[in-house]
């Protein structure tokens, strides 16, 4: 058992192997080596703590899809305006409250890069602010039961040991108080430590990726909103009825309803009219077409002109949301299209898309019917999902950028964007009144993200990462192998042995210190899964309570700052802020002294030995 340990230990922090396929094998290990039987081989993957955080990935991913993380980010860098120590303690602050309702890998991916974006637009470099992104999360985590795996290990610990387990905001005791600190540190201490990389990473997001596209397709004045007046001649008939595009070249993108609620059933907005949609009064169209058409649909049909935004505002709030995206595409050199003259707006229609603006040679191209050249390019606009399926055509057009990242950027909510918060609301509820057991709760609400649609089935598998679900559950036999075989009370033993019988509070310091070197270069789910056991016997031989033992399991697993290797969020920082080793050293190392001081003096008086 102890080589076993030993060489699965070595591996993890080699890091040459995945950490999934280092538990996988070493789970193979125990049963060819007859320490644990079949069942007991394959428990991991039955164990709740896998199913709960399998779950919440899933939910944390809905609250992505639906605009809660990137709204809440950029809510939270906006509040710094262009101070740099203010972006500094909003971003920490931000991370890890963010990160205790969702996952710390999806706090980071979400604020990535608009942290990114506001330490150029304020004149400072990305590695000023990126590691308290990732300690910030690492921390926040521990505010809540679900915040971070370790915690949920060590609550399913304490409840196979024949307790209560802890509630739901419980860890916030220690949690918050640690979080504190950290915006303290890094507001007074560690500004002063982080480096000042040089990187060449400006970000780009939506905004400035329509600008882009704006200035590159010259759209600037092509897009107008029409209102349907009371006595236009457009009122209670069918867009087919006029054909429109042929006798005015012009397009209807999006209606708008203005009254909807006086009609049963009607739908607010309808993104993608059809030849039978039915023009009713005061509705608002937008439509794209030429100053000169639009004038003369103007007064043809007796429709009155909104106020216009800017090209980007417009298509940024009329054009982009949950639902419906926009994106770029390219003719490739060997495409089937090539040399052929065709109607592009016919063709994508039949993918769902529309067309809304074509280029060649980086010039606009007018043209409704085109031969088509090998590098033409077009800006598209359709469901999210139709143009991820664009991505299957790869042959004939290529899709550039990643359409499900520009989705995560979108901060405008749905209805899906509440059903989504609904659900976390409810898993929460369910745990404080403890109404299910943990991982039913995280079922159900995952479920309702689901079948609502907020997280589509076929993004569901995608949004869970299963390197760290395989991980957790190839890993939980090692936990169970440790117990079986005497080796956690070998271990117990001689912390007990070296550290005192009579003295718990040094036994919680080297707890501390032990789980903490292991989380610099093991995952931090696995070395929660290897020290519960030996810690929980340890409790036992002294006769003192397992839950302050525990508590710091969960705080000092979440304590990786002294190396890039230690958490997925740490490694997700360290090329975009130019890092080196040992910038996480001599940042990290300061806070995780506070961080152990800290635990020493409050984890015995809120939990009692």
């Amino acid at each position: 058992m102890l080589i076993i340990l030993t060489i699965t230990i070595g591996l993890f922090v080699w890091g040459k192997y995945s950490p999934d396929v280092v538990a996988l094998v070493s789970m193979l290990s125990l049963f060819l080596c007859g320490i644990l039987n079949l069942s007991e081989t394959l428990s991991g993957f039955s164990n709740p703590t896998v199913i709960m955080i399998a779950s919440l990935f899933i939910i944390g991913e809905g609250l992505s899809q639906t605009g809660w993380t990137a709204l809440a980010g950029k809510k939270l860098i906006g509040l710094a305006k262009k101070s740099v120590p203010r972006l500094l303690v909003i971003i920490t602050l931000g991370s890890g409250v963010l990160s205790g309702f969702v996952s710390n890998t999806g706090t980071v991916a979400t604020l990535l890069p608009a942290t990114i974006s506001s330490a150029w637009s304020i004149g400072t470099m990305p590695s000023k602010i990126l590691i308290p992104v990732a300690f910030g999360s690492n921390t926040g985590g521990l505010l809540t039961l679900t915040g971070t795996p370790p915690n949920i290990i060590a609550n399913n610990a304490l409840i196979d040991a024949g307790y209560e387990g802890f509630s739901f905001f419980e860890f916030g005791l220690i949690g918050l108080p640690l979080l504190i600190i950290a915006i303290l540190y890094f507001r007074f201490i560690g500004f002063k430590l982080l480096p000042k990389n040089k990187t060449n990473n400006k970000p780009i997001n939506i905004d400035s990726t329509l600008h882009e596209w704006i200035e590159a397709y010259q759209i600037e004045n092509d897009y107008y909103r029409l209102r349907i007046r009371s006595f236009s001649n457009l009122i209670n008939t069918k867009i087919s009825d006029w054909d429109l595009e042929n006798k005015y070249q012009v397009n209807i993108i999006r209606l708008k309803r203005r009254h909807p609620n006086r009609l049963k059933g009607t739908q607010p907005f309808i993104e993608f009219p059809e030849d039978d949609t039915e023009l009713r009064y005061h509705d608002i169209l937008t439509v794209k077409g030429s100053t000169e058409h639009i004038n003369e649909l103007m007064l043809t049909f007796s429709l009155g002109l909104l106020p216009k935004e800017s090209a980007k505002s417009e298509i940024r709030n009329n054009l982009i949301n949950q639902e419906v995206g926009v994106s770029e595409i390219l003719i490739t050199p060997k495409s089937l299209l090539v040399g052929r003259k065709i109607k592009m707006r016919e063709y994508f229609k039949r993918y769902e898309i529309q067309l809304l603006a074509t280029s060649r040679n980086k010039k606009p191209f007018l043209e409704e019917e085109m031969r088509v050249n090998a590098g033409d390019s077009f800006i598209i606009r359709g469901p999210w999902e139709k143009i991820e399926e664009l991505k299957s055509d790869y042959k004939n057009t290529v899709v550039v950028g990643s359409p499900e990242e520009m989705l995560k950027d979108v901060d405008s909510l749905t209805p899906k964007s509440y059903i989504a918060l609904g659900a976390l609301i409810l898993m929460i509820v369910l745990l404080v009144v403890k109404a299910v057991p943990g991982a039913i709760a995280a079922l159900i609400c995952a479920g309702i993200v689901l079948f609502t649609g907020c997280v589509p089935f076929t993004k569901a598998y995608k949004s869970i990462s299963w390197v760290s679900v395989v991980m957790i559950a190839a890993m939980i036999p090692m936990g169970v192998a440790i117990q079986k075989t005497g080796t956690a009370e070998l271990i117990s033993n001689s912390l007990i042995g070296m550290l005192g019988k009579d003295n718990p509070t040094l036994l919680l310091g080297g707890i501390f210190l032990l789980t903490t070197t292991f989380s610099q270069f093991i995952n931090n789910s696995a070395t929660a899964v290897l020290m519960a056991p030996i810690v929980l016997l340890a409790a036992q031989t002294l006769g003192v309570s397992p839950e302050p033992l525990l508590i710091t399991i969960a705080i000092s697993a979440s304590t990786a700052f002294l190396t890039p290797i230690g958490t997925t969020t740490n490694a997700m920082v360290m090329s975009s802020g130019n890092y080196k080793f040992m910038d996480y050293l001599k940042v990290g190392a300061p806070l995780l002294i506070i961080f152990f001081i800290t635990t020493m003096l409050l984890v015995p008086i809120i939990w009692p030995f």
